[in-house]
C-alpha cells in the first residue's frame, strides 16, 4: 500500500474524526482532537493517505515538564490512530516518524508518549522517567510513558511532571 503524509487541511477533519472514533472504538479521542484544534495554535496534526483516502491520523501537542524550577515545553504525541481495516501495514510507523522528523526540524526539545511500551521504543522513544519525569495521570506503568529526547541539555537537572494540555482532561 502507497501512503502519503501530509499535514491536515480543513477539509480532512470528517475523515480524522472518523478515523479516531473506529480505531478506538469511542468519541473521547475524536473529542480532544477538536477542542484542541479550537483552542490551541501549537498543533502538528498530519494525515496518511493511501488508494486517495484518509486512514490515519496523528497529533502532536504542548506538553510542559512542571518541575522545581525549570518547566521545559515539547510536544506529546496522542493520538495516532488508523483505521483498524489499514493497522499492520505500516500506516502508524510513518505518521510516527514523520511526526518525528518534522518536529526535530523545528528544534522541539522532546516529545512524549502514554503508549504501547512494544511499539514506541522502535521510534527512540525510552521510558520517561530515566529523565526523572512522570507522566501526570496516577497509575500509568512505568514502561508506558515514555520520552524522545532531541535536545538533551533542555532536560538536564529536570525533575517533574509531564503536563498535558487541559483538553485531555475534559475529552476523557
Amino acid at each position: 500500500m502507497k501512503i502519503s503524509i501530509r499535514t491536515e487541511q480543513p477539509e480532512d477533519r470528517t475523515d480524522i474524526r472518523r478515523i479516531n472514533e473506529a480505531a478506538f472504538g469511542g468519541r473521547e479521542e475524536a473529542q480532544i482532537v477538536d477542542m484542541l484544534r479550537e483552542s490551541c495554535s501549537d498543533l502538528l496534526s498530519l494525515v496518511a493517505i493511501a488508494e486517495d483516502r484518509t486512514v490515519g491520523h496523528i497529533l502532536f501537542s504542548p506538553v510542559t515538564i512542571e518541575g522545581v524550577e525549570l518547566h521545559p515545553e515539547g510536544m506529546g504525541l496522542a493520538p495516532m490512530a488508523v483505521l483498524p481495516a489499514c493497522q499492520g501495514r505500516g500506516v502508524g510507523s510513518r505518521l510516527v516518524r514523520a511526526g518525528l522528523e518534522r518536529l526535530q526540524k523545528a528544534s522541539v526539545p522532546f516529545v512524549v508518549v502514554l503508549g504501547h511500551p512494544n511499539y514506541y521504543p522502535r521510534f527512540g522513544f525510552l521510558p520517561a522517567s530515566r529523565y526523572g519525569i512522570r507522566c501526570q495521570w496516577a497509575g500509568v506503568p512505568d514502561s508506558a510513558f515514555m520520552i524522545h529526547v532531541f535536545e538533551e541539555t533542555t532536560l538536564k537537572g529536570v525533575l517533574g511532571i509531564a503536563r498535558y494540555r487541559d483538553e485531555f482532561e475534559r475529552g476523557m
